[in-house]
């Protein structure tokens, strides 16, 4: 199989890493002008997957799902798949991110230049997503992405709504649906509406905490007051100064967008100071079994978005499983609960496998055509990549959720759905004990 773009046709992104750019051009040129398209091209009975993931560092709680999710997609595929007339082997090369923007990069480039996949899929924050789709439009190599806000995906990565990508493609919910789902939640008890912010110096910090795309934009419309430390840098282990100012400003709901490992060091110290907020609603920290586990007795209470559950009334294109069946298959083979990572990693195999059938079997301009005018229902809802807001992008629904203690452990309770009805309630909020 040959992919037919070349370096040339590929748009630079305007934040793109410069090293990483030269990188990648200095491999080409190494390759010979001759051989340009060498690097693309490989057995044309191989369908090749690239994708990338954080399985280490502080974000590796992200990729607790990928051995099961990447085992039960070859599993599907061990004969191949029909396309186009023809029967192609499904390969999937995995590599790690380490959690690190600049590993993302390089492991994406060696999967184009030296792996020669067919198309690179990847989620998990825009620490992940946007070092590999920004590596992906250089190369002219189609891309499909989700997990990340798409504001800080597509304009934290210098995109321009009246042009877009070329090559990459991205679907997730946006700021302004986390911004309605928290307020939401939080118009469920009666509070002072004074708000704690836990925002990092971080794509995700900046994007959230922007004066008008991010939580202060709704303020005085919401009737909030934010209580803002400024940006700190990630990982920290010291929140002594945003607990004093929360205390102070007499904060009754914290929220923020921050990784498990700064969050549990937060909310000991809360502890430990005598900070005790009525409501906390967190996302990355909050998201995972795992890293709630970690927190103890400290959970009980704990609120968050919801991008997919086993309450989510949408199947497998791949499977044919149920939300619920997934979520279930998953437990009964690694013992672990489910998380929210579980439904994107499988609906990225999801849209790739799709627009490869689309393509009939065909690579680059064809396979990148056909990712374009996705229109599909995966496990984690519709995927349309006409719909916009800006192109490149599709929305996916998004509701909220509190961990409430059940047994030894904590189940995730859909507790607000004011914008995706589809998905039924669990039960209702709870004040933190």
């Amino acid at each position: 199989m040959k992919h037919s773009s070349t370096l040339q046709e590929a748009t630079v992104p305007a934040t793109f890493d410069r090293r990483t750019a030269l990188k990648t051009i200095g491999s080409l040129a190494a390759a010979g002008a001759g051989t340009l398209h060498a690097p693309w091209v490989h057995a044309a009975s191989t369908f090749k997957i690239g994708y990338v993931s954080p399985q280490t560092g502080p974000l590796a709680v992200f990729a607790e799902p990928d051995n099961f999710v990447i085992g039960e997609i070859r599993k599907r595929f061990a004969k191949g798949i029909q396309a186009g007339g023809k029967t192609y082997m499904v390969e999937i090369v995995v590599k790690d991110s380490q959690s690190s923007s600049s590993r993302a990069a390089e492991v994406t480039n060696d999967l184009i230049l030296k792996d020669r996949v067919d198309v690179v899929v990847a989620g998990s924050t825009p620490e992940t997503t946007n070092p590999v789709a920004d590596t992906c439009e250089l190369n002219g190599m189609p891309c499909i992405t989700n997990d990340t806000p798409w504001q800080p995906h597509f304009f934290g990565r210098g995109g321009n709504p009246k042009k877009g990508f070329n090559w990459t493609y991205h679907f997730f919910w946006g700021l302004e649906d986390v911004v309605n789902v928290y307020t939401g939640i939080w118009d469920k008890l009666p509070t002072n509406r004074v708000a704690g912010a836990l925002w990092p110096n971080d794509p995700d910090g900046n994007a959230w905490g922007d004066p008008k795309m991010g939580f202060p934009g709704v303020a005085t419309a919401k009737k909030l007051k934010f209580i803002d430390t400024g940006r700190f840098p990630s990982p920290s282990d010291n929140f002594s100064s945003q607990i004093i100012e929360f205390k102070k400003n007499n904060v009754e709901i914290v929220t923020g967008v921050i990784p498990p490992p700064d969050f549990g060091n937060f909310w000991a110290q809360a502890a430990q100071q005598g900070f005790k907020p009525k409501i906390v609603t967190v996302g990355k920290a909050t998201e995972f079994p795992a890293a709630i586990n970690a927190f103890g007795e400290r959970s009980n209470g704990l609120s968050v978005e919801v991008w997919w559950s086993p309450s989510h009334p949408f199947k497998s294109s791949l499977t044919g499983q149920s939300s619920a069946e997934l979520a279930a298959a998953y437990t009964a083979a690694t013992g672990r609960q489910w998380s929210m990572p579980l439904g994107f990693k499988h609906s990225l195999f999801e849209v790739a496998v799709a627009a490869f059938l689309k393509a009939e079997g065909k690579g680059g301009k064809a396979l990148r055509d056909a990712i374009k005018v996705t229109n599909m229902t995966t496990i984690v809802g519709p995927v349309n990549f006409a719909t916009g807001p800006v192109p490149n992008v599709s929305k996916t629904p998004l509701v909220g959720g509190q961990w409430q203690k059940k047994g030894k452990g904590f189940d995730l309770v859909i507790v607000e759905n004011g914008q995706a009805g589809m998905v039924p309630l669990g039960g209702e909020l709870k004040p933190i004990a």
